[in-house]
């Protein structure tokens, strides 16, 4: 019989299975597979074309009629020919001045850039938190016979974040509305060919949207009604999935606009609509910007839920209060690591169908002028990191018998300052013409060699094992183990860690003796080096856990402020970071609103120094951060009416073992 705390990890194991596969279900058709497809389709569709046609025609008494037909500017059949379609759409248009608005107060790409942005991040919170609703609901429903108090308490914690996201909601269709508006009033040229090309699904995400309204309104006012009974329950659980599958669509209907402009298919070189809507929606970068989103959402999510509750945690007024918000930041941190270190693969994949759409894109990106904004990114992940690891360490004070293994701390906390400075160092340095000549080169003969992805991968792979080293760390701290196979799994985790760590390093080493563009292909090993660690590493822990004994009960509300700051550090430091790489994915078109399609001749058409950009990812961080503060305000209003009228609150222990 396993013990409470392996059941307890394997309904979370089960919950975050069922999120992944409901969540990357569209990312499982790969992009060569959908390409054979699609080179078929466009066969039968030639085909069928000219037979309605014929038949048109011949019924007419009129010969057979020519269609014009143009090439996809990305599509290919399986020869490697452009496929062809028939041409449905106008050309892209050249616009000019009547085709662009301006205030005098702002500059029409700053307050699109704003608006976009800001409608963005709210948009990002309330997809991420019916995910974190659906799996806390589940877990317990799940646990509610063997601990209901513990049931009731992430019962409680699902339904207030569902009231905060309600709020949230709202907003989010208003920011919805003013982007719409400004896209009309300041870009009407671009924003007609844009409605033109999408026009077979605009209504299709109005309606998907008002479907999540509908979905959203049942779930939240259902809540107390469907949690008396215990079919009902799963209903309404299973309400959440749907909420989530409806969200999960009209995120991927939104990105098909970014990854279109980014990396446009379905059309020809003039920009013509070739009739099939599915090529338009499904660019090269529709799967990886879905799946980085996702990722991105569920980090984004943890932190700005996890920041709230860190509030809450440090000005409460009484134990239980302290205990219950120091457990939600536990719960939201443990779902914000569990989006972060998966979310640099994923940035990797993009790129790589990045530089597959257009090899100038990616050198652009990464070695030309959008350079020096991935080295900033590369602080903004190290920083990530470090608060991640700064919450486990600092966590490990309020858990009993964690004293074992916080002497590893320090060694971990070195480790991953070595990765970070290899992971931010960058290849080239701005130098005067003196230090070129001295130095003899734009790249420094020592520093220089850590500038090269191989050195880069090695770094970031090894902060992430080291973070699911420390996070493993932190579940054992408590627990003493008792299956007579301890010292053996021991020795496999200890032999696994070490072994990720020397074929990580050695495949950073050995790209430096292989060619540029077979070093690329080196990432993936190293990828599946440092997953297979995450996976096999979690099990056997996890098993370890059968029949374990506890060393005492994790004394909820003696968190340290220290570990309390991080929170705020990670959920802060991602805010501005989403800003950042949403700039670099934009600002990679340089003068075009479609890529190579549709050319920017606006006065803004150029880029912004990285001072200018700076100033603007700050503005739009701080701006959402005061939004954020707004909305919680007003969540916390029903709150307060709410204990007015039920005096009789779930009760919350002061100590409760996790």
């Amino acid at each position: 019989m396993l013990g409470k705390q392996t059941r307890r990890y394997g309904t979370l194991s089960l919950a975050l299975v069922m999120a992944f596969a409901i969540y990357l279900m569209p990312a499982f058709v790969t992009d060569a597979m959908a390409k054979e497809a699609y080179a078929g389709q466009a066969f039968a569709e030639e085909a069928f074309a000219k037979e309605v046609l014929a038949e048109e025609a011949a019924a007419e008494g009129e010969g057979e009629p020519e269609i014009e037909w143009g090439q996809d500017v990305f599509y290919k059949d399986w020869e490697g020919n452009p496929l062809k379609g028939p041409v449905s759409g106008h050309p892209a248009p050249e616009l000019g001045e009547s085709d662009y608005n301006n205030y005098e107060f702002a500059p029409s790409r700053m307050i699109l850039w704003m608006a976009n942005q800001q409608h963005l991040y709210f948009g990002s919170f309330v997809l991420a938190v019916p995910i974190f609703c659906m799996l806390i609901e589940f877990i317990g429903i799940r646990t509610k016979e063997e601990d209901p108090i513990m049931s009731a308490k992430y019962d409680r914690l699902a339904h207030d974040l569902m009231k905060v996201s309600l709020t949230a909601y709202s907003w989010t269709a208003i920011l919805g509305g003013i982007l719409l508006f400004t896209f009309i009033t300041l870009f009407p040229g671009f924003f007609k060919y844009m409605a033109g090309i999408f026009r077979p699904v605009m209504h299709v995400y109005a309606l998907m949207f008002l479907a999540e309204s509908g979905v959203l309104y049942v779930y939240y006012y259902g809540w107390d009604k469907m949690s008396a009974d215990p079919f009902l329950k799963w209903i309404h659980c299973s309400l959440s999935v749907l909420l989530n599958l409806i969200g999960t669509v009209l995120m991927y209907l939104a990105n098909s606009w970014a990854t279109f402009m980014q990396a446009p298919g379905g059309i020809d070189e003039q920009g013509r609509f070739l009739g099939n809507i599915w090529h338009v929606i499904h660019s090269t970068l529709w799967n990886p910007v879905g799946v980085h989103r996702i990722l991105g959402n569920i980090v984004f999510g943890g932190g700005i839920v996890g920041a709230y509750a860190a509030y809450h945690y440090l000005t409460a007024k009484t134990e239980e209060e302290r205990a219950h918000y120091d457990w939600v930041c536990y719960v939201a941190m443990f779902i914000c690591i569990f989006g972060l270190i998966p979310l640099p693969f994923a940035g990797y994949w993009l790129m790589k169908e990045v530089y597959a759409f257009r090899q100038q894109m990616g050198i652009t990106l990464m070695g030309g002028i959008m350079a020096w904004l991935f080295i900033i990114q590369a602080v903004m992940i190290g920083l990530l990191f470090f608060g991640a690891n700064s919450y486990l360490h600092n966590g490990m004070s309020r858990v009993k018998g964690a004293h074992r293994y916080m002497k590893y701390a320090k060694y971990m906390i070195l480790l991953l300052i070595v990765c970070f400075t290899m992971w931010m160092t960058p290849h080239t340095i701005v130098m005067t013409p003196a230090e070129l000549k001295a130095m003899g080169g734009a790249q420094h003969p020592i520093v220089g060699h850590f500038g090269v992805m191989s050195a880069k991968n090695t770094a970031v792979n090894l902060m992430i094992t080291t973070t699911v080293l420390c996070f493993l760390l932190y579940q054992k701290a408590n627990k003493k183990i008792t299956v007579p196979w301890q010292t053996i799994g021991n020795c496999w985790l200890t032999a696994i860690f070490i072994g990720a760590a020397i074929n990580i390093i050695f495949l950073g080493v050995y790209g430096y003796f292989l060619p540029a563009n077979v070093r690329v292909g080196l990432s993936v090993p190293q990828v599946t080096t440092t997953l297979t660690t995450l996976f096999v590493g979690t099990a056997i822990n996890i098993s370890m856990f059968k029949d374990s004994e506890s060393y005492g009960e994790i004394q909820w509300g003696t968190q340290s402020k220290v570990g309390t700051y991080a929170i705020f550090l990670l959920a802060i430091s991602f805010t501005w970071l989403m800003g950042l790489m949403g700039y670099i994915r934009s600002a990679v078109r340089l003068f075009w609103h479609v890529t190579e399609v549709v050319r920017d001749n606006s006065v803004d058409a150029y880029t912004l120094t990285i001072g200018e950009a700076g100033k603007m990812l700050t503005f739009n961080t701080l701006f959402v951060w005061t939004q954020f503060v707004v909305v919680f305000w007003v969540a916390s209003l029903t709150v307060k009416k709410g204990a007015a009228q039920e005096p009789e609150a779930v009760p919350v222990p002061a100590q409760q073992q996790q």
